[in-house]
């Protein structure tokens, strides 16, 4: 039989285990064995395919929602977000929590709150009152958060973030360790006139530029203080910054490599060395963050950069909170940091001689 002669012999839209057991020849216990992962040692190898081949046929799936009922879970995770299921670019967070929850037989339902904490507090509580099992709240840029209400009483990870009263365990990038990165390329191509441009005062900003630091000393390396130029993220403050650095300074005082806060600062400065006639890597080199998808790769010359591991931290997010859910205990409320991939294109070339 069928699955549509199933339907039309039985008036339902959907067989059931006991529909599976007939088909088999089997008992019905035998069939919620095989499908509640309890066969091996109670069926032998044949019996088990034999339904399996049954339940194929009939189109038959377990019902998840009374699957749940007897285990009290939901198999179902939330995930409140204040703006990263709207962006291409750190969706890939979403996308690595959500492809991590399948693999292990979750799905992730996911409100976007555009910020505000009102739409937040709401979120968790209708995810609550559809009792999922656990909730990843994710930001789209790395700072503190308030907690939104309701979050402590369900098992909770932060993504991209971190909680203002320390009371949940987070999963955030390697910050300084990126800018450590960033400085072991600069030096290993030979350059001792490093300058940093773009960044406002916020983590990310201040992580990055102190292991920039951090590695430059370790070789007697500085930068001058006249050399960090905080213009924000943005295009056009790559440019301002690079024309305070660059113009109508001789090349014999002007840096060599210049670190950028993000792609888009980097970006601003490519301009701004293309408009004073200065060749990147030959007369300059420049280093990007963050990796952003359809521009890092696309600039003239293409930006070597250091990656935010955005889909790593929705792993990562993904993975603690299940094993919260599995083990029914409570992550202690530790800071996890990710470390993103140095990705080496075109704009970085060895120190020029002066």
């Amino acid at each position: 039989m069928d699955s549509a002669e199933h339907k039309r012999t039985t008036g339902t839209g959907r067989p059931t285990s006991r529909d599976v057991a007939r088909i088999a020849g089997v008992s019905h216990t035998a069939v919620s064995f095989v499908f509640n992962g309890r066969a091996e040692g109670n069926l032998s190898p044949a019996t088990q395919e034999r339904i399996r081949q049954a339940a194929a046929q009939l189109g038959y799936r377990p019902d998840p929602v009374a699957r749940g009922l007897r285990r009290r879970r939901t198999a179902v995770i939330g995930m409140v977000t204040d703006g990263i299921a709207s962006s291409p670019f750190a969706g890939r967070l979403l996308r690595g929590a959500m492809e991590t929850a399948w693999d292990s037989g979750h799905l992730v339902l996911t409100v976007d709150s555009g910020g505000d904490p009102a739409k937040e507090d709401a979120a968790v509580a209708e995810l609550l009152d559809r009792r999922v099992d656990g909730i990843v709240y994710a930001a789209m840029s790395l700072r503190r958060v308030r907690v939104p209400e309701g979050l402590h009483r369900t098992h909770a990870v932060l993504a991209n973030c971190l909680p203002e009263d320390g009371s949940l365990p987070a999963v955030v990038p390697a910050e300084r360790a990126g800018g450590r990165t960033a400085a072991r390329l600069l030096l290993d191509a030979g350059h001792r006139r490093p300058a940093v441009v773009g960044g406002l005062d916020d983590i990310a900003s201040v992580e990055r530029l102190r292991g920039f630091r951090d590695a430059l000393r370790v070789e007697g390396v500085t930068v001058p203080k006249e050399w960090v130029v905080r213009t924000g993220g943005e295009i056009s403050g790559g440019h301002e910054g690079a024309l305070r650095l660059l113009d109508s300074v001789p090349a014999d005082r002007r840096p060599t490599a210049v670190f950028c806060y993000n792609d888009r600062v980097a970006a601003g400065v490519l301009h701004a060395a293309a408009r004073l006639g200065i060749t990147v890597p030959d007369e300059l080199s420049v280093v990007g963050y963050d990796d952003q998808e359809h521009m890092a790769a696309f600039l003239s010359p293409a930006l070597t950069t250091v990656a935010l591991p955005h889909r790593e931290m929705g792993e990562a997010a993904a993975r603690l909170l299940l094993e919260a859910i599995d083990t029914g205990r409570t992550p202690p409320a530790t800071v996890r940091r990710v470390a993103g991939p140095l990705i080496s294109r075109a704009s970085v070339g060895p120190a020029p001689t002066r």
